[in-house]
């Protein structure tokens, strides 16, 4: 999809960059506001001016790049080095590299095998430990509500999508997010339980949510902590 230079448009005076981009694939003009800014995607034989387009739908590109620049503004500026804290469970931890034999959560620092950050990266190395982790409490804590809730799931696959947080096939797989580890302990909690109730209500009817608050009875306060603290989840830019 061939790109243009960046270019300026004033929308209600405000100065506004934006990028054209032809597409074969585009059946329509549209435009994509997201966390990388503004596009207009036209198809290659558009006569389209995409200027005109833009000020056609001002309210409504103002409002997603205004929402995406404070949403950029919040994301954590991390650095892969010794020293730098990552959280876990809502608390910061210190990375350490030593010389040990398996990467370990120890109080509260990531203490990183030498030998593993040598062979990879200290940012692998890091993942490489929230995802092991990861995939011990989901089953610790999945096997505990499953009890409770009386469900069985089939198997539990810890994820790396960047923005959700879990998701329960038809089948029984129960799929969480490694990045869960860095929030608190009782947002993991509702995320598990949120996805187990899917095994009795597909639906977010007022059954699934009753099932939901029968076990997480602060559950509301749960997703507006993950709504309003996502980007304290941001591993790296790679995310973005």
């Amino acid at each position: 999809m061939p790109e243009t230079a960046p270019r300026k448009v004033t929308l209600q005076r405000e100065n506004v960059a934006y990028e054209v981009r032809h597409s074969d694939e585009a059946t329509q003009p549209r435009i994509d506001v997201d966390i990388h800014g503004v596009r207009v995607v036209l198809p290659e034989d558009s006569t389209t001016d995409p200027e005109e387009l833009l000020m056609e739908e001002a309210v409504w590109v103002l409002e997603k790049k205004r929402k995406y620049d404070a949403y950029r503004e919040q994301i954590p500026d991390r650095e892969f080095e010794p020293g730098e804290r990552f959280p876990h469970f809502g608390e910061q931890h210190e990375i350490v590299v030593e010389q040990r034999p398996s990467s370990q959560i120890v109080e509260d620092e990531f203490r990183l095998a030498k030998h593993h950050v040598e062979q990879t990266s200290i940012k692998r190395a890091l993942e490489t430990l929230y995802r092991r982790k990861a995939r011990e409490l989901f089953e610790k804590r999945a096997n505990h509500f499953a009890e409770e809730m009386r469900v069985e799931y089939d198997k539990i696959e810890v994820r790396n999508q960047r923005t959700k947080w879990g998701s329960c096939s038809t089948t029984g797989t129960l799929g969480l997010n490694w990045r869960l580890m860095m929030a608190p302990s009782d947002i993991v909690d509702y995320v598990v339980v949120h996805e187990l109730a899917h095994l009795r209500e597909q639906n977010h009817t007022d059954e699934f949510w009753s099932l939901v608050a029968e076990h997480d009875p602060e559950y509301t306060e749960h997703a507006k902590w993950l709504e309003e603290n996502s980007t304290s989840l941001i591993f790296s830019t790679d995310d973005l």
